[in-house]
């Protein structure tokens, strides 16, 4: 004999059942870390030349400084739009806040300082040939160290809420 048919079927699943739901982007993830990939590689044409084939010249000059600045750029946009895909279902906290202008301020101070002859603040001022100095060197490295603290306070930390209730 043959078995009665269930009159309510198991449905079949659906791709929300299968497909687990990610609280961030991954495509803008990808595309922020394309952005920094490209930045990087932008910035290391600029401070390290030689590499790719491409030094002309015992110093580093305006052209691979404005290279290098360029790529330096490519990075923070790229890595700022990774981080803020991490908190797509959330609204970003003050620190994150803080970290954004964070970055943007160690980016200016980093352009401010590498561009300090161009400008005409560095030690070689225009007539003569800008060239990159040790106190610009400094400065660039403390832009960068100014970026890399906002981009640590764009990191969504998020509270372990079985701890918080287990003390409660």
């Amino acid at each position: 004999m043959s078995e009665p048919v269930p009159s309510n079927p198991v449905p079949p699943l659906s791709s929300e059942d299968t497909i687990p739901q990610r609280p961030y982007s991954r495509r803008r993830i990808r595309t922020g870390l394309t952005v920094t990939l490209i930045g990087f590689v932008i910035f290391l044409i600029g401070i390290r030349p030689g590499i790719f084939g491409l030094d002309r010249s015992p110093v580093i000059g305006f052209v691979q400084i404005a290279v290098f600045l360029i790529g330096l750029a490519l990075i923070c946009i790229g890595g700022y739009i990774s981080m803020l895909a991490l908190w797509k279902k959330q609204q970003s906290s003050i620190a994150a806040d803080i970290g954004q202008r964070l970055v943007a301020t160690g980016y200016v101070i980093a352009v401010f300082a590498g561009m300090a002859d161009v400008f005409g603040i560095g030690s070689h001022p225009l007539p003569g040939l800008p060239f990159f100095g040790n106190l610009q060197a400094f400065g660039v490295e403390t832009g960068q160290a100014i970026i890399a603290i906002g981009f640590l306070l764009l990191i969504p930390y998020k509270k372990n809420e079985q701890n918080t209730h287990a003390k409660a």
